[in-house]
């Protein structure tokens, strides 16, 4: 029997644009939701310090640990806050590489799993923490509809709807290091609006959220991959209300009026990539079982 268990969900990025560099890093705007698939973490209490992780599924098996996230957060909890350790399994459903958020999930579930089983009621310190690991990870401990600034550490939550979306899931991954490389050597010189995206959310106004979808990465992605080039064109022959890749990819999404829309975009799916329909998580699922909210102000509430 498992102590403690937590769902981390994935994300898609329904816009990303580039706002900058500072102190060797891209600066992003960027409006982000949660959708229906997630990993779970579970964990045991150790009675010594050590962080043990079992990854299983997707490939993560093939993850070496001083190279898994999930373990980087599980040992810089104990760090922080002075607590045991603990053996922890991750059981993946989602796909690795594709620009959904899986290592930041995986990373904010094992913060979120240590503090249930912990209970340091720490929220602003976990917060930090994760911020440290990666760019979205402290989105992730919350997850929900977001727009990420900075680094992608700062946090503004936002009015969410229900979307719909049918992803297509190229099997070959790409390296979001050269995926900026290729986008410094060509730049994109148009910009969505985030501001827009945002009110359109608010008004519940799909019309407005389809005509504000952008990736600033796409196109370069697209230019080192040819499996996410494949992916977009694939997409846009299904007539989708806007299309886009998530993350740095290779991940590509459609977006759809309603659920039927997507299934039936999938039955007419004649790609080679999985293919896959989700939906937006509503706000009380995404943060059932978390201790974390984020506010407009990126403070977290302990």
């Amino acid at each position: 029997m498992f102590a403690a268990k937590v769902k981390s969900y994935a994300k898609v990025n329904l816009s990303l644009n580039i706002a900058g560099t500072a102190g060797g890093y891209h600066l992003i705007d960027s409006v982000v939701c949660s959708i229906g698939v997630h990993d779970t973490v579970c964990a045991r209490p150790r009675g010594d310090t050590l962080i043990n992780v079992y990854m299983h599924g997707m490939g993560s098996e093939r993850i070496p640990p001083e190279k898994n996230n999930a373990v980087r957060a599980g040992e810089a909890f104990v760090s922080a806050f002075g607590t045991r350790g603990a053996d922890i399994e991750i059981y993946k459903d989602i796909p690795v590489g594709a620009g959904l958020g899986g290592s930041s999930a995986d990373a904010a579930g094992v913060l979120n799993v240590l503090e249930k089983l912990y209970k340091t009621g720490k929220a602003g310190e976990i917060k930090a923490l994760a911020d440290s690991l990666g760019s979205d990870t402290g989105y992730m401990l919350g997850g929900g509809f977001a727009r990420l600034s900075g680094r992608g550490e700062r946090v503004e939550k936002l009015a969410g709807m229900p979307l719909h979306f049918l992803l297509i899931l190229p099997p070959t991954p790409v390296s979001t290091a050269e995926c900026y490389r290729a986008y410094d050597a060509a730049p994109d010189p148009l910009r969505a609006e985030s501001s827009r995206l945002c009110r359109a959310l608010a008004a519940k106004d799909l019309a407005g959220v389809a005509q504000n979808v952008y990736n600033a990465l796409g196109a370069p992605a697209a230019r080192l991959n040819r499996d996410v080039a494949a992916a977009l064109e694939q997409a846009a022959q299904l007539s989708p209300l806007a299309f886009a890749v998530t993350g740095s990819g290779s991940g590509v999404f459609a977006l759809f009026e309603t659920r039927e829309l997507c299934l039936w975009a999938k039955s007419r799916y004649r790609g080679k990539f999985r293919t896959r329909v989700v939906e937006t998580v509503p706000e009380k699922k995404a943060f059932l079982r978390n201790p974390f909210v984020l506010d407009a102000n990126n403070q977290n509430k302990e």
